[in-house]
């Protein structure tokens, strides 16, 4: 899973008193590059690389939680073959840009998994069905979500925005809740308590009864942590019916 070595680099960067700097930074990214796909048609075309947050969340466990870069790009599954994959699939958009396929693409070379998907042609876009080990049953299946929305597109058809939250979902439609943790990262001293609020970031509302760091979240979502060591902890908070949250980092100094 990619997400301690992220969290260690970016909370000593807390630490510091400039990660929100720089993460302010890296959500304005955008930057013009060349395209370099095999297909005719795209090799006339720039495209977008453009750095976005994803989320992979598994049957089990996370698969990739860190910033991503990526673009326009080839896609090439085992099942579904090699087809371009830039936001103009079907005609959705005008102009190609960075989707939430091509995110999961740079993943997966990234961090070393593999997926894959069947390519429908009347969508002109590609149906994940595995990311890593996490394959698609005949109740379960992987959704997309963006910002915390299901998106109303496929991964191909739909351009993100620099600093978008993409979310990859296993059994995405039998959850009640996504849950979210907030804040994201904190440094705290041994034995200081620090409070942590459990939320549906589809909906917003307060979620009770999530375990975090084994503690349950109450009626007002809220569960407060204390940590007796120094080092750096990374948490999730999970509940039997939801996906489990983004990450949690925690500095004890």
């Amino acid at each position: 899973m990619v997400l301690l070595n992220h969290a260690i680099y970016f909370t000593s960067l807390l630490a510091a008193g400039i990660g929100n700097v720089l993460l302010s930074s890296l959500s304005d990214l955008s930057v013009k590059v060349p395209r370099t796909l095999e297909a005719p048609e795209a090799r006339s075309r720039l495209g977008i690389a453009q750095l976005v947050n994803l989320r992979i969340e598994g049957l089990t466990s996370t698969i990739y939680e860190a910033p991503i870069i990526s673009g326009p790009r080839n896609i090439t599954t085992a099942s579904g073959g090699t087809h371009l994959c830039d936001g103009t699939n079907l005609a959705a958009n005008a102009q190609p840009g960075n989707t939430p396929t091509d995110a999961l693409d740079a993943a997966s070379k990234l961090a070393g998994f593999t997926y894959d998907g069947t390519f429908e042609p009347e969508f002109d876009d590609f149906f994940i069905t595995r990311n890593a080990s996490s394959a698609e049953t005949s109740t379960m299946f992987w959704g997309l979500l963006v910002n915390y929305q299901f998106t109303p597109v496929g991964g191909c058809q739909f351009e993100t925005k620099p600093g978008d939250h993409v979310l990859w979902a296993f059994d995405a439609f039998n959850k009640v809740y996504f849950l979210k943790v907030e804040p994201k990262a904190k440094v705290v001293k041994v034995g200081e308590s620090l409070t942590v609020t459990v939320t549906d970031g589809v909906t917003g509302v307060v979620v009770p009864g999530a375990t975090i760091d084994g503690v349950v979240s109450n009626a007002a979502g809220v569960a407060t942590l204390t940590f007796k060591k120094v080092g750096v902890f990374v948490l999730k908070a999970t509940r039997s019916d939801s996906l489990r949250s983004n990450a949690l980092t925690v500095a004890v100094v």
